[in-house]
């Protein structure tokens, strides 16, 4: 089985090439180490400690995508590769449309002209935005807030009509070691170590289904390795909802410093709250193990190491 990551250098590609890797599986990742949401420099560090193969492909050049899959030849395709942040997406429409929606399209023309006999692809709790909780996949209203999950919501849209075998993966807040900078846990840490107030929308009343980086590559390898019905999506979360304000204290309980937070009113791009639903996933066998408390600790002591001068 050979098997293609898009975002091969990203937060969850990396962590995913590396498990499948010591699975035993022949695992590439393509990736275009741009510099939009932060430093690459971040990406060339994932993929040198996790020792991973990814090469550097920007999916919205469709022959340098053609020349990766001829190379390659996957079996499988996991699609990570995006870009990412809500509230970052405000203003720059033209860049998600076509990093997210004309990338991807190159993708599914590139799957069907090498016989991809399966595609495994990542979508977001963001396109829930408007449906009760607690989110269930059959239960989208179309309310996407910006253009990163409206992006998102159009990928599953595509892939559903594109005649290839395909699975969708909605995940919710992911978090852990080496996670993107501008990311919640990452900004916040960054705070509470330099003693900089952190801003808490919607004046902290929120909620989010915080997964752990371990949990959702958990997750994906249940899709992975399971019979599923084509065209399915499924939700990959923790299944419980934690307060923003209860998670900003265990961060800063775990760095020793207590947090300075800037109450300020609601981002449009936000959901308030966040609760994944996951009894489909459950019937396949997917058993979420980390809790808050335990996710944030490790990740505290990843930090510490990582960003040991900033830290001192």
């Amino acid at each position: 089985m050979r098997i293609l990551v898009t975002g091969g250098a990203g937060f969850i590609g990396s962590h995913l090439i590396a498990d499948l890797q010591n699975d035993g599986f022949l695992t590439m990742g393509l990736d275009n180490y741009n510099d939009i949401l932060y430093d690459p420099s971040m990406k060339e560090d994932r993929v040198a400690f996790m020792d991973i193969g990814v090469q550097r492909v920007d999916m919205t050049h469709f022959p340098s995508l053609d020349d990766a899959f001829s190379i390659v030849k996957p079996n499988i395709v996991i699609h990570l590769g995006a870009l990412a942040g809500v509230r970052d997406s405000f203003g720059k429409e033209r860049d998600y449309i076509k990093n997210n929606i004309d990338a991807t399209q190159n993708l599914i023309d590139c799957c069907k002209m090498y016989n991809v006999s399966r595609v495994l692809y990542a979508s977001s709790s963001s396109v829930y935005a408007g449906s009760p909780l607690p989110f269930r996949e059959d239960r989208v209203t179309g309310d996407q807030l910006n253009p990163y999950a409206y992006t998102k919501r159009c990928n599953e849209m595509m892939f559903k009509s594109s005649g290839l075998d395909t699975v969708g993966m909605r995940f919710f807040t992911v978090y852990g070691d080496w996670g993107r900078p501008d990311m919640a846990l990452m900004s916040f840490t960054h705070n509470i170590a330099k003693g900089i107030p952190i801003k808490a929308y919607n004046n902290g009343k929120m909620k989010r289904d915080f997964t752990h980086i371990s949990d959702i590559i958990a997750g994906i390898k249940t899709i992975l390795f399971n019979e599923t019905p084509e065209g399915e999506i499924y939700n990959i979360g923790r299944g419980k909802s934690v307060k923003l304000l209860d998670f900003i204290e265990c961060i800063g309980d775990n760095m020793g410093r207590k947090p300075i937070i800037d109450l300020v009113p609601k981002h449009p791009a936000d959901i308030v709250d966040t609760h994944s639903d996951i009894t489909k996933l459950k019937k396949l066998g997917y058993k979420p193990l980390v809790d808050m408390e335990q996710g944030v600790d490790a990740f505290v002591r990843w930090f510490k190491e990582y960003y040991y001068v900033d830290w001192i």
